[in-house]
């Protein structure tokens, strides 16, 4: 068998970016956040209290992210050998469990509302230029927070760009509802906190149906690829017992490589080393390990 590496985990650097970026959105967020709560408070708006819910799970979700990067760089020990990457998963676990909450809170009352009579809440004009403001800097933070997950390769931040842009979607609709209701629209405003609800539930669901195959182990790549890479490198009669899995942007793979039983010891490590240096150069592989067998 070639001598396995031991597993690596998120360099530093990206450690700290990713830091600094999760720093910029709470800031952000807490400005969002708190625009929309002077308006739901001051108004009554069911809708915009609903909406300064949502994005105070995105600043809530940025403090506990910060300390979840922290963890997921850690170094492998001996009882996490592959590292600690998927503890952002799980970060992006605990952002659907956020929004679960939101979607029955919001429901509750979106109902009790509709079965109600009363004024319905009223915008004024510096309301709605807030909103839109919110909405502009939503729209800034959405762009901005989902191409650096995408460089960095974190799925915590692109799962939270996720729900940022439902944020978006919340916060444009929450105005339409307003325009409605100063036309003498009946009912627009719980109505719109129930279309709310349905948004945020669809991106919980998107973000579970992401996270769970790291969870799971589903398989980075697939086998004929890795195959065909190793068996490329002179002396590998053929490569089997293919598996790998992704760990949070650190990819692992292992195999099996048929030599030929005359070689020397030396040698057949030596092709194995040529298999790990082709497959994480050609397939950006993080981890290989490489068993050597007869044939």
């Amino acid at each position: 068998m070639a001598e396995a590496h031991a597993a690596a985990s998120p360099p530093p650097d990206r450690t700290t970016a990713i830091r600094r970026v999760f720093l910029g959105l709470l800031a952000a967020n807490l400005a969002v956040v708190a625009a929309k709560v002077v308006i739901g408070v001051r108004t009554g708006s069911l809708s915009v209290l609903g909406d300064a819910v949502h994005s105070s799970a995105d600043a809530l979700n940025n403090a506990v992210f910060i300390v979840l990067t922290n963890v997921a760089a850690r170094a492998p020990d001996d009882e996490h050998p592959y590292g600690h990457g998927k503890f952002e998963v799980l970060g992006a676990l605990g952002i659907a469990m956020f929004l679960s909450v939101s979607c029955f809170e919001l429901l509750k009352s979106a109902v009790e509302r509709l079965g109600t009579a009363g004024a319905p809440p009223l915008l004024t004009n510096a309301d709605l230029l807030l909103l839109v403001g919110t909405l502009a800097l939503n729209l800034w933070v959405t762009w901005y927070e989902s191409r650096r997950g995408r460089a960095l390769g974190s799925r915590l931040l692109v799962s939270d760009a996720a729900h940022t842009r439902g944020d978006v979607m919340i916060t444009g609709g929450v105005i339409a509802g307003a325009m409605l209701t100063r036309l003498g629209v009946p009912h627009v405003d719980p109505v719109v906190a129930l279309v709310v609800t349905i948004v945020v539930a669809r991106i919980g669901y998107q973000i579970v149906r992401g996270a769970l195959p790291i969870l799971m182990d589903e398989r980075a790549l697939k086998p004929d690829a890795i195959r065909t890479a190793a068996e490329g490198i002179p002396g590998v009669a053929s490569a089997y017992a293919i598996r790998s899995r992704d760990a949070s942007g650190v990819v692992f793979a292992e195999l099996t490589i048929g030599v030929a039983g005359s070689l020397a010891v030396a040698r057949a490590h030596d092709i194995a080393d040529q298999v790990e240096a082709r497959l994480k150069r050609d397939l950006s592989l993080d981890e290989v390990v490489v068993h050597i067998e007869p044939c």
